[in-house]
């Protein structure tokens, strides 16, 4: 069975307030396109369909575009919701859609449940692990405790049990929203840390054939059977040097796997320069970049005049600019910015409570009460949204 594994689609965001609308519907072209070309059997969508929520109207119209083709071309398609969706508003007509070979996976509770598809060598059982948000579904799983260890092993015990029940020929595939240790993020990915903790180990997984996740945006292989396709646009420009692709993946007749990665389209590509202005200006190293979107950082000791509009004028699709002036990290004038960069909530949360006490820093108790806090916060945000 030819499967083709997709995931982060984000329909209706945009690139530092650049619409990606026609990015990506030329993307779904592509995908079309590849699955009638390389005779694929099922598509799968990992989550992250939408990029929020509640989203535009125009990005609802290429999703609905994008079912009726795959439904015409008679492919059967799984999809699961992602931390980005509203659970409840993907799932809205699953049983109709279903009819069609379109196949949604949002409700937590049937997550035992697979999709059944044969082939000439037997069936393969698609289950949809959705984004599990473990202070939301940890009823549901009766789980004592509430990280995402606990829940998604919770899901695939169920997974396991009902492949138990079937015969021993049914090969297995899961799609989960997940972040799986060993996996690289980047700068676009939502935080779903909880209790200090956001991967779980890929041993979750252990006993299907094939996981297919979402929720990092690079395309990576955890192990020959557990791999993220990746976002097929780049959404930060952390994700300069991402190859975006979708996974083309052969299940054999034993569950054995092939591998192949498909490109996808790109619509313009993403540039990071770093240096004084007068040389990024003039250094002609970086005549490739002159047509990219480019981030500049900026290391000038002092902010030169009219940087962004001096810029422009080489660099004419320039979207970020970035002021680190080269200075000693004790320098009075180091912003606290960048004395802040990549540090976490928690630790610079930790740090100000030091500050304050004039050095003493937290005790256990204290910090467990801070990553609470946080947990508490990051979740409420994620119902409102939801709720929307």
């Amino acid at each position: 069975m030819r499967i083709l594994h997709t995931s982060d689609w984000h329909l209706g965001r945009s690139f530092h307030r650049v619409p990606l609308h026609e990015a990506q519907a030329t993307y779904l072209d592509h995908l079309v396109e590849t699955v009638r070309e390389h005779r694929v059997d099922v598509v799968l969508v990992a989550g992250d369909v939408y990029d929020r929520a509640v989203p535009p109207l125009s990005a609802v119209e290429l999703f609905d575009d994008a079912l009726h083709r795959l439904a015409d071309a008679g492919v059967p398609t799984v999809m699961i919701s992602g931390n980005h969706d509203s659970a409840r508003r993907l799932g809205v007509g699953a049983g109709l859609l279903g009819r069609a070979g379109i196949h949604l996976r949002t409700d937590p509770e049937h997550c035992g449940t697979p999709v059944v598809i044969p082939d000439a060598h037997g069936d393969v059982a698609f289950y949809g692990l959705p984004y599990l948000e473990p202070a939301l579904v940890r009823d549901v799983f009766g789980t004592d405790r509430g990280g995402h260890e606990a829940v998604l092993t919770a899901a695939m015990d169920r997974v396991r049990a009902d492949l138990a029940g079937r015969p021993a020929t049914t090969r297995s595939v899961v799609l989960a929203h997940a972040f799986v240790a060993g996996g690289e993020p980047s700068d676009s990915e939502r935080d779903i840390t909880v209790g200090g903790v956001a991967a779980v180990p890929a041993g979750v997984f252990a006993g299907v054939d094939y996981a297919a996740l979402g929720h990092l945006h690079g395309s990576q292989t955890v192990s020959e059977r557990v791999r993220y396709s990746g976002s097929p646009l780049a959404y930060s420009f952390s994700e300069a040097d991402h190859r975006k692709t979708m996974w083309l993946i052969d299940l054999d007749a034993t569950g054995g796997i092939g591998a192949e990665r498909v490109d996808c389209p790109v619509p313009r590509r993403l540039a990071r320069i770093r240096g004084r202005l007068d040389d990024l200006l003039d250094d002609p190293a970086l005549d490739r970049h002159e047509q990219s979107w480019v981030e500049a950082t900026l290391t000038d000791p002092v902010r030169p005049a009219e940087p962004m509009a001096r810029l422009t004028e080489r660099f004419p699709h320039i979207l970020s600019l970035v002021l680190e002036p080269d200075r000693a990290p004790e320098d009075p004038h180091t912003s606290y910015a960048q004395r802040l960069r990549g540090r976490d909530d928690q630790s610079i949360a930790e740090d100000f409570v030091a500050h304050v006490r004039g050095g003493s820093g937290t005790d256990e108790h204290e910090r467990t009460v801070l990553r609470r806090a946080f947990d508490h916060v990051r979740v409420d945000d994620t119902v409102n949204e939801v709720n929307r």
